[in-house]
């Protein structure tokens, strides 16, 4: 039986879950947004608690790599390390794309044909996305993907697609087909990454504590504030 933290930060949820054998011992969550650096620490404060009054050993952190927001990965890795390098502990990272998929899975039963594409939102018409069947082998490979009304046309073509998780929204507004069914109010939360961070428990499927790095698909661009973009063009002009 493993004791596993996990800890999940990719979006816009702050989230942490410690599960044991399948079930959820305790779990905090918060949907506000912007929360992260605040209530993360506390939230594995007060699974560490948890644990201590039990008197239950942690076996490993699991940590959701992304790709979602730069801030937050790098908030959620950084604390998922910090545990792990205290507690002397394996580090276990989640594809946040497979976990929207597994979330999609337990929600629903679906055919063993569909393919599943988890979706998270990378402003205007991008997303980061990929397709994965129901064994979670990837049809098509995690990538940052500018949507029009042909994407995913092949692997609609041939079968039922489910898109998921915050990006499906405005997927639905472009994408017109049969095959499509949307689950957009579908979110990445640690309860659900149980599945996951125990399967590579079992497989002893560990990352670095010092040198792994969030998944986030493309560089960050950092967006200039107005202010300073206008003193920009002033200067310019002159």
């Amino acid at each position: 039986m493993a004791n596993i933290l996990n800890i999940e930060t990719s979006t816009e949820v702050c989230s942490v879950a410690l599960t044991s054998d399948g079930q959820v011992l305790d779990h905090h969550e918060n949907y506000d947004g912007q929360t992260h650096s605040t209530l993360l620490s506390k939230y594995v404060q007060d699974a560490l608690v948890y644990c201590r009054s039990r008197e239950l050993n942690l076996d490993a952190v699991a940590v959701s790599l992304g790709p979602g927001s730069y801030t937050g990965l790098r908030i959620g890795l950084s604390e998922a390390k910090g545990v792990a390098f205290g507690l002397n502990l394996p580090l276990i990272g989640i594809n946040t794309l497979q976990l929207l998929t597994v979330s999609a899975m337990f929600r629903d039963f679906y055919d063993e044909d569909v393919l599943f594409a988890p979706m998270i939102d990378a402003r205007r018409m991008e997303v980061y996305t990929a397709v994965y069947n129901a064994a979670l082998d990837a049809v098509v490979e995690p990538c940052a993907m500018i949507l029009d009304e042909a994407s995913f046309s092949s692997e609609l073509d041939m079968g039922k697609v489910v898109f998921i998780g915050n990006g499906a929204a405005k997927t639905s507004d472009v994408i017109k087909h049969a095959n499509a069914s949307f689950l957009s109010d579908i979110k990445p939360v640690a309860v659900d990454m149980m599945a996951l961070s125990e399967r590579a428990f079992r497989k002893s499927d560990f990352i670095d504590v010092a040198y792994s790095t969030p998944i986030y698909l493309k560089e960050f661009q950092a967006i200039k504030p107005k202010n300073k973009l206008l003193e920009e063009l002033h200067r310019d002009i002159k």
